[in-house]
């Protein structure tokens, strides 16, 4: 059955879903309501922070979305073609930014507010809030991966990423010859996408080269010589037992765990690694020698020389276009965003910030000794392919570059792009 173009898929949910409207009649100072995603408080106390600064005009509730970043795009996707103007503000992930501005969901960003959330803001969070060449979310925390790596090990290999930036070949290479394992995410889940776009545009290529395109005009990346060295690199590691042997189910936190076990070496990887390995040492988990042995650099490169595109994720402030109170909205989403907020969330909740200045904070770099290579990375990071298909896309990719040990660069890429076309253009089915 030949798929719609969703504009998007969402709305085939609208009649069975009912309006969840704000109160009606309501009276005195108004209350926004902000839906966050799960985090250890932080946003709660921003919320809290930005009431008291608004002096009585109006209040920020905080309403938590489900854990998972799919779960959170199909509750805001359902009650957004509602018209549910009961969603005020919303944390988005960036990858869904665009299948919620293209039907309108999103209120446009007033021009002064979209210069001012623009300005000394890392580039990658700008680029992930972008659409169509206009800022329609604003940045609000900015997440990278950096290569992480055991010194000892590095050492042996004659290796410093902390000075002259390393390869993907040099890393394989470092892992093989002393019988280590690399941490990558190689599960059937989001986590793959970010690492396949990572390495497409590392190597100066892209996954779509025309995301604004319509579902059946969008042009594949992937048989490129960009998608090929992508693709050699993935099914190198895993046909040569790089990754270890539950590569095929790692996600982030099962990475972390071997990079902290006897055989790790080097790992790619969100600076929550950071945080969690020192509670572990205080817990008594894990022992003080090896927070010692743990360095960190910039995402390797896929070519020598050639800097490489680390990814980008965090979330951006979302302002709803059916909300009752779209000024209040924009105004408390400025509050939200001010570097004071940003590196208090940083320091306490280790969620990186999209503003420069916030890295300044003498917190931050208490929390995080890494805070410069994070913005670093930040500046060079790509997002992943801003469509209104991204679900389809990402899965896509899922569906053809897994496991890993199957990953063939003569064949994989055509694969997918194959399969992929095909789902966008409502000729197979996901």
């Amino acid at each position: 059955m030949r798929r719609r173009s969703r504009n998007l898929a969402i709305t085939a949910a609208v009649a069975l879903v009912l309006p969840l409207a704000a109160c009606a009649g309501e009276s005195g100072p108004p209350t926004l309501i902000w839906y966050i995603n799960p985090d250890n408080g932080g946003q709660v106390e921003i919320a809290r922070r930005c009431t008291d600064a608004a002096a009585g005009r109006y209040t920020i509730t905080t309403e938590v979305l489900p854990r998972d970043a799919a779960s959170q795009r199909e509750q805001l996707a359902r009650r957004l073609a509602a018209h549910d103007s009961s969603i005020d503000i919303m944390s988005l992930d960036p990858p869904f930014i665009p299948e919620l501005a293209e039907p309108g969901f999103l209120a446009p960003i007033p021009d002064d507010v979209a210069a001012k959330a623009s300005d000394g803001v890392v580039q990658g969070a700008i680029d992930g809030a972008t659409w169509k060449g206009k800022l329609v979310a604003i940045p609000f925390w900015a997440n990278t991966q950096l290569l992480w790596y055991r010194k000892s090990v590095a050492e042996k290999a004659g290796l410093d990423p902390s000075t002259t930036p390393v390869t993907w070949q040099q890393i394989m290479d470092a892992a093989r010859d002393q019988d280590k394992f690399l941490g990558v995410q190689g599960a059937k889940a989001e986590s793959l996408t970010v690492w396949i776009n990572a390495l497409v545009e590392s190597a100066g290529g892209h996954i779509l080269e025309n995301p604004e395109a319509p579902a059946d005009e969008i042009t594949l990346g992937l048989d490129t010589d960009a998608g090929r060295a992508a693709a050699d690199i993935v099914g190198t590691i895993g046909r040569d037992g790089l990754g270890g042997p539950g590569l095929p189910t790692a996600d982030e936190n099962a990475t972390m765990t071997v990079f902290q076990g006897d055989r790790g070496s080097f790992m790619v990887n969100w600076p929550f690694v950071w945080s969690a390995t020192n509670a572990a040492v205080a817990d008594g988990t894990l022992d003080q020698s090896l927070i010692d042995d743990i360095g960190w650099a910039l995402y390797p490169q896929v070519t020598e020389g050639t800097d490489s595109r680390p990814p980008y994720g965090g979330i951006s402030l979302g302002v709803g276009a059916f909300s009752n109170h779209t000024d209040f909205s924009f105004e408390a989403a400025q509050c939200i965003v001010a570097p004071e907020n940003q590196s208090y969330y940083f320091a306490t909740n280790g969620n990186p910030p999209a503003s420069v200045a916030a890295y300044d904070d003498p917190q931050v770099a208490k929390a995080f000794p890494m805070a410069d290579v994070i913005r670093e990375s930040l500046e060079q990071a790509a997002p992943r392919p801003q469509t209104p298909y991204y679900n389809e896309v990402s899965i896509g990719l899922q569906e053809t570059w897994h496991p890993p040990i199957s990953v063939n660069p003569d064949t994989t890429p055509q694969e997918s792009t194959d399969f992929i076309t095909s789902v966008l253009r409502g000729e197979a089915l996901l």
